[in-house]
């Protein structure tokens, strides 16, 4: 009898990456495999099953690849949020901080029009911040979300629990202990 498999089991874990302590979740081998892949995409999908969704959401940089492979699906267009300095016309700004620091991601000023229903994307779910800052830049154009769907959440770093408390509906595919 063959052994089905999870999206987790596509997922690498690399030690010590980018720094010693670190437990790196690595999803390009899910994106490389194709029955990975989809099986990824198809269950990201699911929860928004019948939602009115007009736009999907893409956090920089592997949010791109997940948030354009759902608009496909879905017949939607696809806007990137993206770190500050990368978009070509005018934009928005939303700082947000870091572990060590701060941080700046934009959209364009005219990716989302008041009342669009939107779904934001991204492959990891750590703190919250990038999501955090990313919600409020679509809410900022009037865009209302209608969910946040990631592959992996790391629940002790307690992502989740900042986006529910802003009242998001939040899915992730699969949890990783620790960092």
């Amino acid at each position: 009898m063959p052994v089905t498999r999870t999206v987790k089991d596509y997922i690498r874990t690399i030690v010590d990456f980018p720094h010693e302590g670190i437990m790196f979740r690595d999803v390009t081998t899910l994106f490389a495999d194709p029955r990975g892949f989809r099986m990824a995409i198809d269950q990201m999908l699911h929860p928004y099953a019948g939602l009115r969704i007009d736009k999907v959401v893409g956090l920089e940089a592997r949010g791109f690849i997940l948030g354009g492979a759902i608009a496909h699906q879905l017949s939607l267009g696809f806007v990137p949020i993206r770190k500050k300095g990368k978009l070509p016309g005018a934009v928005i700004s939303e700082e947000y901080q870091l572990e060590y620091g701060e941080a700046i991601v934009e959209i364009h000023d005219d990716a989302i029009q008041p009342g669009e229903k939107v779904l934001l994307v991204d492959d990891l779910l750590a703190t919250g911040g990038t999501a955090e800052a990313g919600i409020k830049l679509v809410e900022r154009l009037g865009g209302e979300i209608m969910g946040c769907a990631f592959v992996i959440d790391l629940p002790e770093l307690g992502g989740r629990a900042r986006l529910e408390k802003m009242g998001m509906d939040v899915h992730a595919l699969c949890a990783f202990e620790g960092a």
